[in-house]
């Protein structure tokens, strides 16, 4: 078997499908099917590079779950995805050639999910190359480049750490970027952005810091269905006190006045729950500052300031630079 897949044996290639089966969870033969029809079309399907950098995998994982459309129709019927290091049958040599011809082609669909460390490249290398290369490298000819969750998009969890990451507009400068945020991405955010952009040849409307305004044009708190108790000044304070189980959770950290989203309206896992229903309150990952500036997570405001004020005079945050 020649092309996209390179010279592999019909074993081999039947191996790759019952692994890549397992993930979309198709049966062995219904993914075989479903590949050949893909096969057939797949010279007019986006082709997809997805990097993964400083991340858990956790949006990949999110995606895995959309249902509407669900995530096998999107992999087989839409896009056609040559390189993503979590779901991919391929490995190694075969792997990177894909992978660089599809980047030397131009014209593919970037996605980007993890930070990238700036402190030094050896932090996060794929294949013998640091990241931060293959990322620009990768963005240079793509049609549309989205960062995946919040750590694409703004640098995250580990730009707390000692790795100096930061998100791909820090990295890629000069073209448009859709930023994704949350942690981890909604799977609805981002297979709305993408199908946008496949009927559209266009991102969708972002606002200034880069997300679609469909879903980050509204804050957290006005959707909320513990506003009420926040209008009448009735917040939790104690855990263990059952009358106050539905008060508001400003006091214990919510960042829900300060986060554009659309979780209360859009909510997770197939639209069950939100952070703030499940009694945790806001976390804010929807926002730049996500997730040393939001930190510690349940506490109140006031307390959060002084703790964040004390970490800067002890050099544990680092000075914002300069616009």
């Amino acid at each position: 078997m020649n092309g996209l897949f390179g010279d592999i044996s019909r074993r081999d290639f039947m191996k790759y499908c019952a692994t890549t089966a397992a993930v979309l969870g198709l049966s062995e033969m219904e993914l075989v099917s479903k590949v050949s029809e893909a096969l057939a079309a797949s010279s007019s399907k986006a082709p997809v590079v997805w990097l993964e950098g400083q991340d858990c995998a956790g949006c990949t994982i999110s995606l895995a779950g959309a249902l509407n459309p669900p995530v096998s129709s999107i992999i087989l019927d839409k896009l056609s995805i040559r390189y993503h290091e979590t779901i991919m049958a391929s490995a190694g040599y075969l792997a990177e050639a894909v992978y660089e011809d599809t980047v030397k082609a131009g014209g593919h669909v970037l996605c980007v999910e993890g930070s990238i460390p700036t402190a030094d490249d050896r932090f996060c290398m794929i294949g013998g190359r640091p990241f931060r290369e293959m990322v620009k490298e990768s963005a240079e000819k793509a049609a549309v480049i989205i960062a995946v969750g919040a750590c694409a998009a703004y640098g995250g969890i580990p730009a707390a750490g000692p790795t100096k990451s930061v998100g791909i507009g820090k990295i890629v400068k000069d073209k448009p970027i859709i930023n994704l945020p949350t942690c981890p991405v909604h799977c609805d955010h981002l297979v709305g952005s993408i199908l946008y952009f496949l009927a559209t040849k266009s991102a969708p409307p972002l606002d200034k810091i880069g997300r679609p305004k469909l879903y980050f044009d509204e804050l957290v708190h006005d959707n909320c269905r513990r506003r009420s108790y926040f209008d009448d000044g009735l917040f939790l304070t104690d855990w263990n006190d059952p009358k106050q189980k539905n008060w508001c959770l400003y006091e214990k950290g919510c960042k829900g006045p300060d986060t554009y989203a659309d979780c209360p309206v859009r909510r997770w896992n197939d639209g069950q729950n939100f952070c703030i229903d499940c009694g945790a309150g806001c976390m804010g990952c929807a926002e730049p500052d996500f997730y040393d500036g939001m930190s510690p997570l349940y506490t109140a405001e006031s307390e959060r300031s002084r703790n964040i004020m004390a970490r800067k005079e002890a050099g544990l945050i680092p000075p914002k630079e300069k616009a």
